[in-house]
């Protein structure tokens, strides 16, 4: 009965491995695996899995492909309602500008018989450089001797105040530049052009 007890008692599953211990693979094994995991290749093939889509699918994957390819920069100015209607109104006061600019509505131009008169002005030393510039509007326009004179604003009743006076000519060429100096300066000054048929009077600030 002795020998019995002294026998290794045995489940009755012992001979069957279920699991295997943790401990049970080399190192080397282990290296081998991570080396061969780490240079796996991944492939995904959108184009293959679209070929088993369904046909509303492919159809809005081509849409966003076309989106894509089309570069526009008008598109997102008229993305909605309220930048459709933000643009509109920037095109219509870029047209107004121009528009004014072009009839001559934003410079210091005036006319004298058909001739557009343009007049710049600056200062030198105790002297009034000016700039007087012609262009011919029409066929009608006058060609001939023009007076002019440079006056100051008359700032008290009585004042003596200086004129300076000069001759110029209008020729058939379409532009004309003429220069004169003025043997003073003010902030303000006036000029008076006069043929014998109508006058201009320009009031101008020397730079």
């Amino acid at each position: 009965m002795l020998d019995d007890e002294s026998k290794e008692v045995k489940r009755p599953n012992s001979k069957y491995s279920l699991s295997k211990p943790d401990n049970t693979h080399s190192d080397n094994e282990l290296s081998y695996n991570k080396s061969s995991y780490e240079n796996l290749n991944f492939h995904y093939s959108r184009e293959r899995r679209l070929e088993s889509a369904p046909e509303s699918v492919k159809k809005l994957y081509r849409q966003g492909e076309e989106k894509k390819s089309k570069i526009s920069l008008l598109g997102p100015l008229i993305a909605d309602r309220p930048r459709r209607i933000l643009f509109f109104i920037i095109i219509l006061m870029c047209a107004a500008i121009i528009g004014l600019a072009v009839f001559g509505f934003f410079d210091t131009v005036h006319e004298l018989d058909g001739n557009r008169i343009n007049v710049t002005a600056a200062i030198f030393e105790d002297m009034t450089i000016v700039v007087l510039r012609k262009t011919v509007r029409n066929q009608n326009a006058f060609t001939g001797a023009v007076d002019l004179a440079v006056t100051i604003p008359i700032q008290t009743e009585g004042e003596d105040f200086p004129i300076f006076s000069h001759r110029i000519f209008f020729h058939p060429e379409n532009e004309e530049t003429f220069r004169f100096a003025v043997p003073f300066n003010a902030s303000e000054m006036y000029l008076l052009l006069q043929n014998y048929k109508s006058e201009l009077r320009i009031r101008f600030s020397p730079e």
